[in-house]
């Protein structure tokens, strides 16, 4: 079942995050479907997060998806080279998202294999996870509810126990925000 916008317009992005976990991530891009189960996230919560890309208010052409309302994809290239698919969520003016930072292919994993150059059954981070199911930056603003990036409930659920909480990877520059517990993922054997 395809999430419905109420999904994405919650106003607490840390559980939106925990509960992507599992979910299925789908992409039809250059022809090509693949589908993937989302295996890891982070929560970016906005204006008051030191490590969003929004603190502060901060609004770039770079990050201006950010505000949208929820339900749209925000896709930036970090490093010069790699390309990160992050959830909007929250209201429209409400800079909330939550990173992908992993995923475990379902369906096209040969196709994903070839976008990364080598096996891509599951991935190793935002980056990789992104290349491996087609998302560039021209897919920024992308309504997850289209028909080229979206994600369905296939009613996966883990319970407490196989899902791991803890702080974000690489936002030390944030100081007592880097610690927060706003990175999810499933234990190994989940």
């Amino acid at each position: 079942m395809l999430l419905p916008r109420s999904f994405y317009l919650r106003d607490d992005v840390v559980p939106i995050a925990r509960d992507l976990l599992g979910m299925t991530l789908h992409t039809r891009i250059d022809g090509q479907h693949v589908s993937a189960a989302i295996t890891e996230t982070e929560a970016y919560a906005g204006i008051n997060d030191r490590a969003s890309h929004a603190y502060g208010g901060r609004r770039t052409p770079r990050n201006e998806m950010m505000y949208a309302e929820g339900g749209r994809a925000y896709v930036y290239i970090c490093y010069g080279i790699h390309h990160l698919l992050n959830i909007v969520t929250h209201l429209l003016g409400v800079p909330h998202a939550v990173l992908v930072r992993g995923v475990r292919a379902i369906e096209g994993a040969t196709v994903m294999d070839r976008r990364r150059g080598r096996a891509a059954a599951t991935t190793d981070g935002p980056g990789t996870a992104a290349q491996a199911m087609g998302i560039r930056r021209a897919h920024d603003g992308t309504d997850l509810l289209g028909a080229s990036i979206w994600i369905e409930d296939d009613g996966v659920r883990y319970p407490d126990q196989a899902i791991v909480s803890g702080p974000r990877i690489g936002v030390n520059y944030a100081g007592a925000d880097a610690l927060l517990p706003y990175r999810f993922f499933l234990r190994k054997g989940s």
